[in-house]
């Protein structure tokens, strides 16, 4: 697996630590990290921007969700597809030089890994509706 992919399996399971954990942002890393020693810097270091990108700018990545998620409200989303797209919509915003594609591809890898079958199709139709809107 590649770096980049292990960090942005790492970012799905902080997201989904901080909203089921309750827990803020700083107390997530201690605990998170205080069980990953082994992951290498670099893997760690985009997991962490990652992760800050979502939690800071939550509200815009939830309106851009929610107003791609036909007939879906977020809290009656699967939290972890919720958190699949607020992932892969945080590196649509950080990091607009990596390719839509790529970003949309990784996710839904992702959700094959960490989700059911139905939620590939889902996060894959939010998430191209996401970056048309991103890029146009």
């Amino acid at each position: 697996m590649g770096t980049r992919r292990k960090s942005r399996e790492l970012t799905l399971q902080m997201l989904f630590q901080s909203e089921m954990g309750k827990q803020p942002p700083e107390q997530v890393r201690k605990t998170f990290w205080s069980h990953r020693q082994e992951v290498d810097e670099e893997a760690r270091g985009f997991s962490e921007d990652l992760f800050r990108l979502a939690i800071d700018r939550a509200p815009e990545i939830d309106a851009l969700i929610q107003k791609h998620a036909d007939n879906w409200r977020l809290e009656r989303m699967a939290a972890v597809d919720r958190n699949i797209l607020r992932a892969a919509v945080a590196e649509f915003v950080g990091y607009p030089e990596t390719p839509k594609p790529v970003v949309i591809n990784e996710a839904l890898e992702i959700a094959r890994k960490f989700s059911s079958p139905e939620s590939v199709q889902f996060i894959n139709g939010v998430l191209d509706s996401v970056a048309k809107e991103i890029a146009g």
